[in-house]
């Protein structure tokens, strides 16, 4: 029962942080004109915000994994929230990005890895299925303030939005954080159980020279990409697409396409990721991967129907949000629980990378090209090639690393014979690694 409420309030935790990232398109609008500035520029406010947000998180993941998940994720909301109220009063673009960027990505990213990094360690019998749910947390907890922050917007201003709702994610998640305890007991025990008798604890500067590590770094910035286009250039795009206006059973399609999209990319965590519990991480993310680019691809083809285009970004966002249950479970299946947290601290980092990509990078596409359809193109390959990775390169690199470096209880090492591997391993049904 007690990991239940772990998870519960590792939920609440990631519900609260998931707005500064998921209604970033909200603001985009109301900020350049207030500003004076150019999309590209706005748009790096967004890229602080995720590459602050992950390119601190190996060394925050070792804070918490020293001081504890309940110091650094009262630290984590409360900066998180801080962060809104002080960019309600930034003058000028810099000042965003200082607020916004800087202050909101060493916030969520403290509160998004310590939460990762807690439920691989509370739940290593259920790894995709926990880790699935709580980044469902990040992904659909904007559905929570997506109305109510368009509605401030309409009726008042984004600087009033943003003090609102800022002091209330601080409040909640400072609250929730006090709850959260480290794995003892049963938690324990299903770790021990859960390997079949095999330990494998890879600490973060051995995995940084392993080529499965920096495989899995490379397909996670391109995923990362992928969505983040999305994400940071939906109100761009839908505009450009005379989508802006357009109001569908009553609703306005931007507000409507945004809280669908919270929903799908919320409910594809657990669901793949109880998936890949049992069908295995890679062929998953086949399937999950492929979705996407087929997606995207129908969107594009589309962007003209009022009905496809709010639907077509749901699927667009179900194919993409279950990265963040697959990459880290495939990670500490890898690479043990010991050092989990700093490890996919070290992963986590390629989300950084994909907001500089699928943020100011796609803005300056578009802007060099005049035209959305070259970086919907490159999107669209990255999904396809990402899928087809997974099962000619992941699968078979992961396969050959756990047959070298699985250690029995009694000290053996080395390759393992294919069934001694699946009954140490645990091993998906097909042979691959799960």
């Amino acid at each position: 029962m007690l990991r239940w409420v772990q998870l519960l309030l590792g939920l609440i935790c990631m519900i609260v942080i998931a707005s500064p990232q998921y209604v970033w398109a909200l603001f985009t609008k109301p900020m350049t004109d207030a500003f004076g500035s150019s999309l590209p520029q706005l748009q790096i406010t967004f890229s602080i915000l995720i590459v602050v947000q992950t390119f601190l998180s190996p060394f925050q993941g070792v804070l918490v994994d020293r001081f504890g998940p309940r110091a650094l994720l009262s630290i984590g909301t409360v900066i998180a929230g801080l962060s809104w109220v002080l960019a309600a009063q930034a003058s000028n673009v810099f000042a965003l990005y200082l607020t916004y960027g800087l202050l909101g990505g060493i916030g969520t990213g403290i509160v998004y890895v310590g939460v990762i990094g807690h439920m691989v360690q509370w739940f290593p019998d259920k790894r995709g299925f926990a880790t699935g749910l709580v980044a469902a947390g990040y992904g659909m907890g904007a559905l929570l303030t997506t109305f109510p922050i368009a509605s401030v917007l309409r009726e008042s201003s984004y600087q009033d939005a943003l003090v609102r709702f800022g002091a209330l994610f601080a409040v909640i998640g400072l609250a929730a954080s006090q709850g959260l305890r480290r794995p003892v007991g049963l938690a324990q025990g299903l770790a021990q159980g859960s390997a079949q008798g095999a330990t494998i604890d890879v600490p973060p500067h051995v995995m940084l020279g392993t080529p499965v590590f920096w495989l899995m770094f490379a397909m996670m910035t391109m995923m990362s990409t992928t969505g983040l286009m999305v994400t940071s250039q939906m109100g761009a795009f839908t505009r450009d697409f005379g989508m802006a206006d357009v109001l569908l059973f009553g609703l306005p399609l931007l507000p409507l396409a945004l809280s669908l999209d919270r929903i799908t990319n919320g409910a594809t965590r657990p669901f793949f990721g109880w998936v890949s519990d049992r069908i295995g991480r890679e062929h998953t993310m086949l399937i999950a991967f492929g979705l996407e680019g087929t997606a995207m691809t129908l969107w594009l083809l589309t962007r003209d129907n009022p009905i496809l285009f709010v639907l077509l970004s749901g699927l667009v966002f179900f194919g993409w949000g279950e990265i963040f249950s697959l990459f880290p479970s495939t990670l500490t299946d890898t690479f043990g629980t010991k050092h989990a947290t700093a490890n996919y601290g070290c992963l986590y980092m390629a989300q950084g990378v994909g907001s500089v990509l699928g943020g100011p990078i796609a803005a300056l596409l578009h802007q060099w090209t005049g035209s959305w359809t070259p970086v919907f193109a490159v999107i669209i390959t990255m999904d396809f090639t990402t899928a087809a990775l997974a099962i000619f390169a992941l699968k078979p690199l992961r396969k050959r690393w756990l047959q070298q470096h699985v250690t029995f209880e009694h000290g053996e090492h080395g390759a393992l014979a294919t069934e001694d591997a699946k009954a140490v391993v645990r091993l998906a049904p097909d042979g691959g690694p799960a």
